[in-house]
């Protein structure tokens, strides 16, 4: 089975534009993404799909900075661009991650990989019972459930989200929920706003800007330094329904 991972990318954000491309020590945002996910054993390619907007050639150059393979498709259809740039590669897994989570660890992204392939569920998350940090969100699904979710999803927080179409109809997939023996669901360590940004620059620059830095090595650093968790404490997640 071929197991490729799609970064979604655009410079669009609504609370913090250009997110994707913000400096964090001496890389972006998305590159670290990149290069966090390269060091997955169960990943056998990596896409960024972004966007047919003009603002995100800015991404397509930053992709092509990292030789890292591009998809351009739909803006606010997210789910048509990642069923496309599925198509386009011929994979046959599909692991979502988003390109606002620079702490996006390789263990966990491959342990989700890993009980996807061993109970061969429709789709398999880490977050669909939230028990790991947000921002290390890992997505899991068969090319089947992303072709029916594509053909079936009508509401537009279905389509601009990916996922939900899957993960509401337990009746009809096969959903794995993938947890942590401990509870570390109220850390904030993705990025959606100035705070989250300060948060993770902070990290980064305890970390000497090196990005082989593991979640367990944040999760020791936050016992060190408690406070740095107070600067995105009050930050509220976006709701889903907003896109």
């Amino acid at each position: 089975m071929k197991i490729a991972a799609i970064i979604q990318a655009r410079m669009g954000s609504t609370r913090l534009p250009g997110k994707v491309l913000m400096d964090l020590g001496d890389e972006t945002v998305l590159a670290h993404v990149v290069r966090r996910l390269r060091r997955a054993t169960l990943i056998d390619e990596i896409v960024v799909a972004t966007t047919n907007s003009t603002a995100d050639r800015a991404i397509v150059r930053e992709c092509q900075h990292l030789c890292a393979r591009v998809f351009r498709g739909a803006e606010n259809d997210v789910l048509d661009r990642y069923y496309q740039a599925a198509q386009c590669i011929g994979a046959e897994g599909i692991v979502r991650i988003t390109s606002d989570c620079p702490l996006i660890d390789p263990e966990i992204t491959d342990n989700t990989i890993r009980a996807f392939l061993e109970r061969r569920p429709d789709y398999a998350s880490n977050a669909l019972q939230r028990t790991y940090p947000r921002g290390l969100d890992t997505e899991v699904m068969t090319r089947d459930a992303l072709e029916c979710a594509w053909r079936q999803a009508q509401l537009s927080y279905q389509r601009a989200h990916v996922t939900p179409y899957i993960y509401e109809n337990p009746d009809r997939f096969y959903v794995l929920p993938v947890k942590c023996d401990t509870d570390y669901s109220s850390h904030r360590w993705t990025l959606d706003t100035p705070e989250d940004l300060a948060f993770l620059r902070a990290v980064y620059d305890r970390a000497d800007n090196d990005d082989s830095v593991s979640w367990r090595d944040v999760l020791a650093l936050l016992d060190q330094e408690p406070e740095l968790v107070a600067l995105n404490r009050d930050v509220l997640q976006k709701a889903l329904q907003e896109g």
